[in-house]
């Protein structure tokens, strides 16, 4: 697709001459296509006049919710990350000014690789490279978690009140904002979280990291990290516990939830990704079971605020099952509530 053809958020012309003026190397024109599969922020492979590809973030058309879909957040964490030892796509440039296509937006190397998003992307895998592939994605997890914040630059990011106080009353706040059916629920298991928080260390939490952000070799090894969107500062077992809670096994109900890679032959368990980590990083992983039901209630939340923007028309039509997600919500969200109240009995 042309620069002179629409495309979804995206002021072709304008944008091709801001990448020719702020891009090294990069040759117009240039040619723009929506990577499918994102259903918050919209990243675009951009290829140029000499075939090289790039690729494009910029947050969604419309419906952004308060402090969410920050391009400058994305920008900080992969331009602090990049040369580390967690593999990040190169940074390249970032736009701040809105009025070039509606909003910021950033531009990175485009890294090459298997994104494992669903089952039929994890068969491109040998079975040992799906193994590896678990192995791999825990060694990038423990590498992010033992880096210090404040050495890498990310010091202003640092907050020093504790990340699960303020992730439940962030989005508690944005769940308030949208009507939903299953509030009372969503509230009843944010009052349970409170109360049951754990003390917190304070490191470099992701927010999303599963194999679906992720960009695996041939071999299984983890080539890039994406989607930093909620990036902050926290305790990293947020990850894990993350990571644990949308880890499906063989057999697991559907609950209204797309089938996820680790269902194919070859994938670790998730006591197996646990264990793993507490062997790499030595850090005690008692708290995992609470993250693991924060993660369900703060995912179910999460999808109150795609579902609405999918029903007010902002969102592209890839599939998405309205219905089914508010099911899912609602599973998550018992789930949850089942872990905390085994959590709380003696």
């Amino acid at each position: 697709m042309s620069a002179a053809e629409p495309q979804p958020g995206l002021d072709t012309g304008r944008v091709e001459r801001w990448l020719a003026a702020n891009v090294d190397g990069l040759r117009p024109p240039v040619e723009f296509a929506l990577i499918s599969g994102g259903r918050s922020n919209l990243t675009f492979q951009i290829t140029d006049a000499a075939g090289e590809r790039r690729a494009l973030r910029r947050p969604p058309l419309g419906g952004v919710l308060d402090s969410a879909h920050d391009m400058g957040r994305e920008w900080r964490f992969i331009s602090a990350l990049a040369g580390t030892d967690v593999p990040v796509a190169p940074p390249l440039a970032f736009c701040e000014d809105a009025s070039v296509t509606g909003a910021p937006f950033y531009v990175m190397g485009y890294v090459e690789g298997t994104v494992l998003a669903d089952p039929e992307s994890a068969r491109r895998l040998d079975e040992n490279a799906r193994s590896r592939a678990c192995e791999s994605l825990v060694e990038v997890l423990v590498a992010l978690h033992a880096l210090d914040p404040h050495e890498v630059g990310l010091g202003p990011m640092v907050r020093s009140t504790g990340y699960a106080q303020r992730q439940l009353r962030r989005w508690l706040h944005q769940v308030r904002q949208t009507p939903v059916d299953h509030l009372p629920l969503l509230e009843e298991i944010h009052d349970l979280l409170i109360a049951r928080a754990p003390e917190q260390r304070t490191g470099i939490v992701h927010g999303d990291y599963r194999p679906g952000n992720l960009s695996f070799g041939p071999d299984g090894t983890v080539r890039a990290v994406f989607d930093w969107e909620l990036a902050t500062s926290g305790d990293p077992l947020a990850d894990l516990g993350y990571l644990v809670s949308t880890w499906q096994e063989p057999g697991d109900p559907a609950a209204g939830a797309p089938p996820a890679p680790s269902v194919v032959p070859g994938f670790a368990s998730r006591a197996g990704l646990v264990d793993e980590y507490a062997r790499l990083s030595g850090h005690d992983v008692t708290d995992v079971p609470y993250w693991v039901a924060f993660s369900q209630w703060r995912s179910a939340c999460i999808s109150v605020g795609v579902r609405a923007r999918y029903l007010a028309g902002h969102m592209a039509d890839d599939g998405y099952e309205v219905s089914a997600r508010a099911d899912h919500e609602v599973h998550l969200a018992e789930t949850a509530r089942r872990h905390l109240t085994r959590r709380s009995e003696p």
